[in-house]
């Protein structure tokens, strides 16, 4: 809605011009009134508004000097440009027309008003509304773009290294760095919850600016770099620790922050960050250190050949009942009594490598295992699913102790037959049942994935295979006989329904039930009463 100030000390034209206005435009203009141009001035203060219609003179303060002080006065908070004045005068008088085009009025009105001139008057107004409104939101979407082009240049600049002095002028003129406050600092900064889970890209962005205007810090630019981190460039650089000890007194314990140190050059731009973004990584080797210094991390970080034989001991003695090697060999392996000093890319490395060479190994050699040890498997194949690196280590142990258990499990199952023996018997007993996989396993007492491991290994079928050849088998008997129909025979055998029996005897004999009923009629023709009667029927 439009705010609109009528002002002018004759009470009657006061009132009149507002029902006019009313009944003309119902609900378009929110309509207040004034007596004089100092009252009206107030006004403006308070509410803002859109168009003013002014008398000329007036007590106190006159219509020229009411637009002379609005001319100089701040915007309201709501308005980005002046109002729009149409002026009111009783008299024919030059010097008034000259003083309102003088202050750009839109209109200028003699008393008495008609009505049709001020609707027109108006509409001229609300036409120029429109068309400001129209350019702002043009210009909002240019300047929009222009930043979005510019954060978009600084995050290739980020990149960059050795730039020359003609790459040097043309970056500063594309990322506008003569406006960047200095010196400034860089800040990469992400946010992970206790199980690894992480704020989405978006909100975390929102956050931290958020954070960082609390502490009154200059920003010279906030973006995201292409790993879905923000990056926030400004100073001084203190302003930083504040904004970690503002974000722990809202409980916000997930924020990390790394800070570089400090820069004046738009070519420290790109080292800056590459400062902020090794030191961000090392929040994840000290526990509950929610800022790290680039000045305080050690200077001589140590990358150390991966020890790709402790590796594959490793997993060789996985299921060999040394359980208690583990623990101690993880601790080697990932060099934890130096882990201060130690290069974070090698605690990557050698995760990457226990993924390869340990963990996809044992699913490839023995299955799947439990749907939980699955789950955490996912989850200790990426470091960045944890918030530290204690929590990596601690969830690793657990997942390789599950393994271990496991692995034992289908090994045993592999070597001692008797629970694959037992299996069998109950197929060929209760083959006429609904049986599935869950049910058998659940009969031996074994882990359904070590089950499936073990009976292929055993029988040298899948479990669903081998269970459609007993039923088959046991169909070919009964048609044998010769006393029962093939839908009885199908239900006798445990198919839900005729036409599944007929796809899967045809799939492992290749004839249809019904073709296997008359060649087994007509080998019976050939025989001799002998053969017949040898065979008691």
């Amino acid at each position: 809605m439009t705010n609109l100030i009528i002002v002018d000390d004759e009470k009657n034209i006061r009132l009149g011009l507002k029902t006019m206005i009313e009944r003309e435009f119902p609900d378009q203009f929110a309509l207040f009134t004034a007596t004089q141009g100092a009252e009206a001035l107030e006004l403006y203060r308070d509410h803002g508004a859109e168009i003013i219609i002014t008398d000329i003179r007036m007590p106190v303060m006159d219509g020229i000097s009411l637009i002379e002080k609005l001319s100089k006065e701040p915007l309201p908070a709501s308005q980005d440009e002046r109002p729009l004045i149409i002026i009111l005068s009783g008299y024919e008088d030059f010097e008034y027309a000259k003083a309102a085009i003088r202050y750009q009025a839109i209109d200028y009105l003699l008393k008495p008003i008609h009505r049709d001139e001020l609707f027109t008057a108006l509409r001229k107004c609300n036409d120029q509304l429109a068309r400001r409104s129209l350019i702002a939101e043009q210009m909002a979407i240019t300047e929009g773009y222009r930043l979005q082009v510019q954060l978009g240049r600084l995050q290739d600049l980020l990149m960059q290294r050795d730039l020359s002095e003609d790459e040097i002028r043309l970056w500063s003129k594309e990322i506008d760095f003569e406006q960047y406050s200095l010196p400034f600092s860089v800040a990469v900064l992400t946010y992970k919850y206790e199980d690894g889970s992480r704020i989405k890209k978006e909100g975390l962005k929102s956050l931290a600016e958020d954070l960082f205007g609390s502490v009154e810090g200059k920003l010279n630019a906030s973006l995201l770099d292409r790993e879905g981190r923000v990056v926030l460039v400004g100073g001084p650089q203190q302003k930083f620790a504040d904004m970690s000890l503002l974000a722990s007194s809202k409980g916000l314990n997930g924020l990390m922050i790394g800070v570089s140190e400090e820069g004046n050059r738009l070519e420290d731009l790109a080292k800056c960050y590459r400062q902020a973004s090794e030191s961000l990584n090392y929040s994840f080797i000290y526990p509950k250190t929610r800022l790290i210094w680039y000045t305080e991390l050690p200077k001589d970080r140590h990358f150390y050949a991966i020890p790709m034989e402790d590796i594959r001991k490793l997993g060789n003695i996985l299921g060999t009942g040394r359980e208690k090697e583990i623990g101690p060999l993880l601790h080697h392996i990932f060099r934890i009594d130096q882990l201060a000093g130690i290069d974070t890319d090698y605690l990557e490395a050698v995760s990457k490598q226990i993924n390869e060479q340990v963990l996809d190994e044992v699913f490839r050699i023995y299955g799947e295992a439990s749907v939980e040890v699955i789950k955490l498997y996912r989850k200790v194949g990426d470091l960045s699913n944890f918030d530290h690196f204690h929590n990596y280590f601690r969830s690793l142990e657990q997942l390789l102790s599950s393994l271990d258990k496991y692995i034992k499990e289908i090994r045993s199952a592999h070597t001692e037959h008797g629970d694959m023996k037992e299996a069998v018997a109950f197929i060929e007993e209760n083959y006429h049942r609904p049986l599935n996989m869950a049910m058998v396993s659940n009969h031996v007492s074994l882990n359904y994935s070590y089950f499936s491991e073990a009976f292929k290994t055993f029988t040298g079928e899948s479990f669903v295979t081998y269970l459609k050849k007993v039923r088959i088998r046991k169909a070919k008997e009964l048609i044998r006989k010769g006393s029962l129909k093939i839908a009885e025979i199908s239900e006798a055998v445990g198919f839900e329904n005729t036409r599944h029996f007929s796809r899967v005897f045809k799939e492992l004999e290749g004839i249809s039930p019904f073709e296997y009923r008359g060649k087994m009629f007509v080998e019976s023709e050939r025989f001799t009463p002998q053969e017949h009667s040898g065979n008691g029927e």
